[in-house]
């Protein structure tokens, strides 16, 4: 959804508010006024110039053209006729100041209907009714106007380290608190260049669109987004957990021997090399080494205890 701001060309005493929260406006719709009064008499004191000045500019004009015949029969000097037409064009300039003037009053006129620059709801109003707002140092804000509720998008704050993976198109879902673990679904539209640095945290925009037309969701609603940067099908994964374990008393050197996972086997842990693919922090994908479905990975151990009551076993998905 995109936001459009509605705001005040003129200063002035708000004389009706025709729109209220959540009401649905046209294109050009009026949604307030101010009182015009004051523009209304700007205007009527133009247009007075105007007509003033055009009778002085149509008199000069006459009087030119009765110079212009003295002055060809000799009657009166030239000199004379050539300052008649001076004051012809600088009453000329005269005219079309006044006209420029009757045309901004007719435009500020025009601006006391604050109307709607766009179809669709109203979603804040910070307007009422004999209220006096002031454009003078910066247009004010008086109603929120969003486009279209049924199609919403989401910003969200990707790290620095991941925004390298994230892609327009790729599928994301998302989970808002008013619908509990609903899981609702989108996908990135945007990716913005401009970083965003919190307490030297830099992130950056990814822009998820989202379908809207049950209206579910609402403006400024807090959601909790995953992006889907790749995906495998029918793959062989283990826990993280698994990938950090290490039973008490291996050494050092058997410590640095690259992935590998514990298995239980034959009640023993025994240590199984791997190679890993795709981790979204919680499961990893394992593309290589000797690892089946159905082993028991062992993911921690207790104290006293046997690892077997840390073990799973390895799901294929």
């Amino acid at each position: 959804m995109l936001t459009i701001v509605v705001g005040a060309q003129d200063s002035g005493v708000i004389q009706q508010v025709f729109c209220d929260y959540n009401t649905q406006v046209k294109l050009g719709q009026i949604c307030a006024k101010i009182d015009p009064r004051p523009f209304e008499a700007t205007l009527n004191q133009y247009k007075g110039q105007l007509v003033r000045d055009q009778a002085l500019l149509d008199e000069a004009k006459l009087d030119l053209l009765r110079y212009q015949k003295l002055a060809a029969q000799d009657s009166i000097a030239r000199q004379q006729a050539e300052d008649q037409a001076y004051v012809v064009h600088q009453d000329e300039g005269t005219v079309q100041l006044d006209q420029a003037l009757v045309e901004g009053a007719k435009v500020n006129l025009e601006y006391t209907n604050i109307v709607s620059p766009v179809e669709g709801i109203v979603v804040s109003r910070a307007v009422t009714q004999g209220q006096t707002v002031a454009s003078s140092l910066q247009t004010p804000t008086l109603f929120l106007v969003g486009t279209d509720l049924a199609q919403m998008q989401i910003d969200t704050n990707v790290s620095e380290s991941d925004i390298g993976g994230v892609r327009e198109g790729d599928a994301a879902s998302f989970t808002v608190d008013a619908y509990g673990k609903r899981v609702l679904n989108g996908k990135v539209v945007q990716v913005r260049q401009s970083p965003q640095t919190v307490q030297n945290v830099v992130t950056y925009d990814a822009v998820v669109g989202v379908d809207n037309h049950d209206l579910a969701l609402m403006p400024g609603m807090t959601a909790e987004t995953r992006i889907t940067v790749a995906r495998r099908d029918d793959v062989l994964r283990v826990p993280d957990q698994a990938l950090r374990y290490v039973p008490a008393g291996v050494q050092a050197g058997e410590r640095e021997a690259g992935p590998r996972v514990w298995v239980l086997r034959d009640g023993k842990p025994v240590a199984v090399n791997v190679r890993t693919g795709l981790d979204d922090e919680t499961f990893a994908e394992i593309i290589g080494g000797d690892l089946k479905a159905g082993d028991a990975v062992i993911v921690g151990e207790e104290r006293g205890e046997p690892p077997t009551r840390g073990s799973l076993p390895v799901p294929r998905l």
